[in-house]
């Protein structure tokens, strides 16, 4: 079995709903079925409440630039997973595509779309070699996707392969001099649980990325910034990366105990914009 293949397979078995579990279709609140309207709204529920400082008055409207692109503007984005960024950008009414690796987010994403009574094409496809035509989408972003990719300068090239000179983009990979990774994977699990003895740092990083609790995915590499930068400095010139720490709260249970989550907004906040788990980069296509 390849690298992608296996990355495929487990993102496959643990769909990301953001349950209790990775995978798992039960909440605090009770348990949906799959492909329910009912589990639809329940997931964009908690992954809304994940990422509450991205949200103006619509969700994620401090992230995406909604207002420069109306009704007809081809909008890509390349990892769909269940399909609540693709919904936010469809209920505008842009030409919407999303693509993904694992069949199973594609299902429920076009279940949702059906159930929701939105247009939108919803395709399975590799980043690495996407079958969209060159300079086809005006905008394309990606959230929380690329760093699963074990050929990641190759997906990127594509995502500016199909996005029009000019265009924009958004791109989210996480960070890996971040609180979550160097104090959660390096320190707590690498060192003090001795988990580097058995783990390079690519499978560590892998192991205690997404869905830890599921035996980890296949393939989780963090960037740093520079990095980041690099991997876009042949295609745009005018890249802005800023860090998004919304992850900080639950990793100061961890690193402050009693005292983290007490800690008020204006203190966290220049932790978060530093050491925060998620990179985000914007910017045009030269």
């Amino acid at each position: 079995m390849s690298d992608v293949d296996a990355v495929r397979d487990w993102w496959a078995e643990h769909p990301m709903t953001y349950g209790s579990e990775h995978g798992s279709t039960a909440y605090a609140d009770g348990r949906h079925r799959l492909g329910d309207r009912a589990l639809f709204e329940r997931l964009d529920a908690e992954f809304c409440s994940w990422n509450r400082p991205l949200h103006g008055r619509d969700p994620f409207d401090r992230l995406f630039p909604y207002g420069d692109f109306g009704p007809g503007s081809r909008v890509l984005e390349i990892g769909c997973g269940l399909g609540t960024m693709a919904m936010a950008w469809a209920k505008r009414g842009v030409d919407l595509t999303a693509v993904d690796l694992n069949p199973v987010s594609v299902a429920q994403t076009r279940r949702r779309f059906e159930l929701f009574g939105l247009p939108g094409r919803i395709e399975t496809m590799d980043a690495r070699a996407l079958e969209l035509p060159d300079a086809s989408f005006d905008y394309v972003y990606s959230w929380g996707v690329l760093h699963h990719s074990p050929a990641l300068a190759r997906s990127i090239a594509e995502l500016f392969r199909v996005l029009r000179p000019g265009g924009r983009y958004g791109i989210m990979l996480y960070h890996r001099h971040s609180l979550l990774y160097g104090y959660l994977t390096r320190y707590l699990e690498g060192f003090l649980h001795d988990e580097s003895r058995f783990l390079d740092p690519l499978g560590l990083a892998s192991r205690y990325g997404d869905g830890a609790r599921a035996e980890g995915n296949p393939h989780t590499w963090p960037v740093t910034r520079a990095e980041f930068r690099a991997l876009l400095a042949p295609y745009s010139d005018d890249t802005t990366i800023r860090t998004l720490g919304t992850d900080l709260d639950s990793v100061l249970v961890f690193l402050l105990p009693g005292l983290g989550p007490l800690l008020p907004a204006w203190a966290r906040k220049p932790w978060a914009r530093r050491f925060g788990w998620s990179l985000w980069a914007e910017g045009t296509r030269a």
